[in-house]
């Protein structure tokens, strides 16, 4: 594998006065940059999301809801919240069954989402701060830039709140959401293909192939599993249109049902549940007695992202190579919840069949991420092999091929919505109307939870972290 030519940096000669005040001059500019950069970018460059949220998990694992939220606070003093702020808060709202405040949390980040939708930079000053910001990744890292938040985690959190309402037997208010969802969708697509062709069209100006392959030391396999190569994108949930199909069934439109369904099966093909769910459309509704009830299982939580160092080689001229220790982001799926396939319902085993998993998303949008990723590392890696020959010529007792000062800022890009449920397995029963108990499938100590189903159509949903099952859903407990 010829890793020296990952990236051709511009010649540079170690013996040409010429270009030095050229240099300096590039230098000047980019430190100028940098530091406003810096002034833009707030406190974004000293967290640690990783560490804050590994604490936070923490107590949601021991089912102390208001210690995370605690915490979650401490550690967003600032007035004006970031986006993960309102999706970590929404979600451990939802873990504590307080559906109403959740939703405000994550209305909040929808807004945000909304708004930088919308955004068209357009006053000097906006490109001024757009163009800081891509030149501060460039020269820093991702880090530095505001968080955007990735296409799934946009996707999922109008799922996350259309789940929400239908727990809440809401059907009309969980429509819109699912519209925003079709909506969001669509807008990523055509992002996604504009970014594709601006990639392009910049690997072929620069004369450079990159690939994620030809990095050294970087866990490859990970990206290349089959279920995240089988995804069609890393966006679309089939789970978010079986949920948009179910709704419209509640609300007696079974034609906008079928698409939805459809929609889920393309997805996620040769899933038993997700045809029956779209077969049945041609069956008679629940008889009057009946409930038909979707079991909603959310186990786990979203990966974690870290940073790995990788030597990329850099070609300065026909003689001299450096090697630059270059940041790239890795995923680590949460391994603390266990696997299950089934749950109980009064005392009957019911099959769970999972039809989506953050975790296979989130490699698949890494793995969709990384051509631009590596084309903002290698320009940083250039940066620094250049400093290193400047640093070589002026000291050539010290002369090195790879790159020795200490870059502070040289780590990637670590938030993400950690707290995120991971898998989402469902189980669509037909249930006399009256109680019921449901038990958690990893959690046998505890007892089953005896619920009242009284709708024509109803969703009950639990949510799995370790072996503590919450269930969060309309379902009453029944009348003493």
């Amino acid at each position: 594998m010829a890793t020296t030519e990952l990236y051709n940096a511009p010649t540079l000669s170690a013996s040409s006065s010429k270009e030095e005040p050229v240099a300096m001059r590039h230098c000047l500019l980019l430190c100028l940059l940098f530091s406003t950069f810096l002034h833009l970018s707030g406190c974004a460059a000293y967290r640690n999301y990783d560490q804050e949220m590994q604490q936070t998990n923490e107590r949601l694992m021991h089912a102390d809801y208001q210690g995370a939220l605690d915490l979650l606070e401490w550690n967003n003093p600032w007035e004006d919240k970031d986006l993960l702020y309102y999706f970590e808060k929404g979600s451990i709202l939802s873990f504590a069954n307080a559906r109403p405040q959740s939703q405000k949390a994550w209305r909040s980040a929808d807004r945000m989402v909304f708004q930088r939708e919308e955004a068209v930079p357009s006053a000097p000053m906006k490109l001024l701060n757009r163009f800081t910001y891509e030149m501060g990744t460039m020269l820093v890292n991702d880090k530095l830039s505001r968080y955007e938040g990735y296409d799934y985690e946009k996707v999922m959190l109008t799922t996350q709140m259309a789940l929400n309402q239908v727990a809440e037997s809401d059907f009309d208010g969980a429509r819109a959401d699912i519209k925003k969802t079709h909506e969001r969708e669509t807008l990523i697509a055509r992002q996604r293909e504009r970014q594709y062709e601006a990639l392009e069209e910049q690997a072929k100006a620069q004369g450079i192939a990159v690939h994620y392959k030809d990095l050294q030391g970087y866990p490859v396999a990970t990206l290349d599993a089959p279920a995240v190569i089988e995804l069609k994108n890393g966006y679309q949930s089939a789970f978010s249109h079986y949920l948009a199909g179910f709704t419209y069934e509640a609300l007696g439109e079974r034609g906008l049902a079928a698409p939805g369904y459809r929609q889920a099966i393309e997805l996620r093909p040769h899933t038993p549940l997700l045809e029956q769910a779209l077969r049945n459309l041609d069956q008679p509704p629940p008889k009057a007695d009946e409930s038909d009830v979707l079991i909603v299982v959310q186990s786990g939580l979203a990966p974690a992202r870290s940073s790995v160092s990788v030597p990329i080689p850099v070609r300065l001229n026909e003689t001299l190579v450096i090697t630059a220790p270059i940041s790239f982001p890795i995923l680590l799926p949460d391994t603390v919840t266990p696997a299950f396939d089934h749950i109980m319902v009064d005392g009957r085993k019911r099959p769970l069949t999972v039809i989506n998993s953050v975790t296979d998303m989130a490699f698949r949008t890494l793995r969709d991420d990384m051509p631009a990723i590596i084309s903002r590392a290698m320009f940083r890696a250039n940066m620094a092999a250049i400093a290193q020959a400047q640093e070589n010529e002026r000291n050539p007792a010290k002369a090195s091929l790879v790159v020795t000062a200490h870059d502070p800022f040289e780590e990637a890009d670590t938030r993400t919505w950690r707290t995120l449920p991971d898998k989402t397995l469902v189980a669509r029963v037909r249930l006399k109307k009256g109680n019921h108990q449901f038990g958690a499938p990893n959690a046998p100590q505890a007892a089953p939870v005896t619920l009242r189903i009284d709708q024509d159509h109803q969703l009950i949903n639990l949510r799995v972290l370790n072996d503590v099952a919450n269930v969060i859903g309309n379902a009453r407990l029944p009348d003493k």
